[in-house]
């Protein structure tokens, strides 16, 4: 039913009629009017960040962990450019957000005005559609097409920017369409794949001798079912499976046929079995730098079936043999019928060779480290946390550097929407408030930012907002009071000229956790982890943990940038100046 109402109360009454039960958002002049609305209703709850950035990383926790597009409202001008880096990290890794921003008046746009800044032109690159609202009878219209575009295709960001004076006009509000679908007719998503593409990949799947699957963020984002489809499809193959670190948790990290993350860090039986294939099944995963290493040389003998739904990804990075454009869940779902109809009869012999080379390679154990009695090692660490953890309901969150690769190398992850991580664009400061987020959506969860010292303090003022909010987030820092990823890249890379990468004045982790009105805690012995984990998990309220580790342990596997896959760098060589120079070379070096 059309009703009369404020620009300001149509974009409450959108939300609500979206289903939207939180938002997140920093308050200012340009927004003032929808605040107004917001404290005069109960159906949508509103978070407090003390940072726009923190907003958007909040609404990605959130959106990633209930598969929900998460929310944000922000005033213009800084309110506004302070959610650039949000909105390109949920660009990049495909996360649905819907982020409202105030606007100047319409006739003062253009005039230099006050908080004024051209958000639709600075967001255009970072989002996958933004809308100027003009007129207030436009305005339901355009919130409804902004949570169908977020949501549709391939997720990702949209803003809607509204200006002062649209957000006091009156107008006549339009509910959302019964039916569920937008009246948005420029963005239309192929959800099913073409029949055809889809018996041919059967075909040369059911003809391989060395497959392999190659997982991507596009099955945890397509849904559960496509999660289930999958694990049916490699149990009903027999193939090996791998993933990108945007895919853990869609397959079970403890199966046998699990050879875990590929690329720059990931296994070295992943990486070795991606380089040796003879069929390569890639399944919502777009061939990123971080995954291919040199182009020229990646998997250079085998054919390249890409299933995802954004056609703009096929042929983008690696040339594919079959491309197959549709939603994930749909495509496994016909493959999987197709391949129950026509009951192909693979290679036995040949696959029973390929698991013995892949078990070759898994003996190399290239995931063990030197371990130490008296110093905590990073990746014990997060052993022990796994192990403390994982009969409970538990969601990771990470912030980046090496602390966020030892997590996906040491931290099995069982089931999608478990594990949230800035792949793409790599945002030190994601985990805190995404955390935040997870935990808003999941109040009576156990929710884990495993951060690095460095990289918590971008968005470290956000504890703030859980502590107000008594959002009992837990921050397990590794602290080895360097830049970890960085040093490490200057030892290997640069003969070890550590350049502005050691953090001397560090804080207090403890204090600064007790000045915000949190609880912290300190661990630097081995022998000590088990209890001070306990404590963190049975602690009421938000924690900072500091636990101290190794400052020189470094992250391995690695494939120096610019080296194909078979060319790792394993753990064993990390004191070992020859081998590490030979394995990366100066085109690498030019590479990073």
């Amino acid at each position: 039913m059309k009703r009369e109402m404020t620009g300001a109360e149509m974009v409450i009454q959108a939300l609500a009629d979206h289903g939207v039960e939180h938002i997140f958002g920093y308050p200012g002049g340009a927004v003032l009017p929808i605040y107004d609305e917001l404290f005069q209703q109960e159906k949508v709850k509103h978070i407090l960040v003390r940072h726009e950035q923190g907003a958007g990383h909040a609404a990605e926790g959130y959106a990633r962990s209930t598969g929900k597009p998460g929310v944000v409202l922000v005033t213009s001008g800084p309110g506004a450019t302070n959610m650039v880096t949000a909105l390109t990290d949920a660009l990049m890794d495909s996360i649905p957000l819907v982020c409202i921003t105030g606007q100047v008046p319409t006739q003062l746009i253009g005039n230099d005005a006050f908080q004024e800044c051209d958000t639709v032109g600075i967001t255009r690159p970072c989002t996958k559609h933004n809308w100027l609202v003009r007129n207030v009878n436009d305005l339901a219209r355009i919130i409804h097409e902004a949570f169908y575009v977020a949501t549709s295709g391939r997720p990702g960001p949209v803003v809607v920017d509204v200006p002062k004076d649209v957000q006091f006009a009156t107008g006549t509000y339009t509910p959302p369409p019964t039916s569920g679908k937008s009246s948005y007719k420029g963005y239309v998503p192929q959800l099913k794949g073409n029949m055809a593409a889809i018996r041919t990949a059967v075909e040369m799947m059911a003809k391989a001798k060395k497959p392999v699957f190659y997982t991507g963020g596009g099955v945890v984002n397509s849904g559960p079912e496509a999660c289930h489809l999958l694990r049916e499809l490699v149990r009903m193959t027999g193939y090996p499976i791998t993933s990108t670190l945007m895919g853990l948790g869609a397959y079970p990290g403890s199966d046998k046929q699990w050879l875990g993350m590929l690329g720059m860090h990931g296994t070295y039986e992943a990486n070795l079995a991606m380089h040796d294939c003879d069929v390569m099944v890639c399944v919502g995963a777009r061939f990123d730098d971080r995954i291919t290493g040199r182009i020229d040389a990646f998997s250079p003998g085998s054919k390249k079936i890409h299933i995802d739904i954004d056609p703009s990804s096929i042929n983008k990075n690696v040339h594919v043999d079959l491309p197959i454009i549709g939603d994930v869940g749909h495509v496994l779902e016909d493959i999987l019928r197709v391949w129950r109809d026509t009951q192909p009869i693979p290679d036995k012999a040949a696959l029973k060779k390929w698991w013995g080379r892949i078990e070759e390679w898994r003996e190399k154990d290239c995931l063990k480290y030197r371990p130490n009695e008296d110093v905590i090692m990073p990746q014990y660490a997060i052993q022990r946390l796994y192990e403390a953890t994982k009969k409970r309901d538990t969601y990771i969150t990470t912030e980046v550097g090496q602390h966020q690769m030892w997590a996906a190398q040491f931290y099995r992850f069982e089931e999608p929407k478990r594990w949230m991580t800035s792949g793409g664009l790599g945002t030190m400061g994601y985990g805190l408030p995404a955390a935040m987020g997870v935990q808003v959506a999941h109040p009576k969860s156990l929710v884990i930012d495993i951060a690095g010292d460095a990289s918590v303090l971008m968005t470290m003022q956000e504890i703030s907002t859980a502590v107000q909010y008594r959002l009992p987030i837990k921050i397990f820092i590794l602290n080895n009071q360097y830049m970890g990823m960085v040093r490490q890249w200057q030892q290997l890379l640069h003969g070890n000229r550590l350049s502005e990468s050691y953090m001397e004045s560090m804080p207090d982790f403890v204090k600064l956790a007790e000045a915000y009105g949190a609880t912290g805690i300190r661990c630097q012995k081995p022998g000590e982890l088990d209890a001070a984990i306990d404590k963190m998990i049975t602690t009421d309220g938000p924690v900072i943990f500091d636990c101290r580790v190794a400052n020189l342990a470094n992250c391995f596997p690695m494939i120096p940038s610019g080296e194909p896959h078979n060319h790792m760098l394993l753990g064993e060589d990390a004191d070992d100046e020859d081998a590490i120079g030979s394995a990366i070379g100066e085109e690498g070096k030019a590479l990073v």
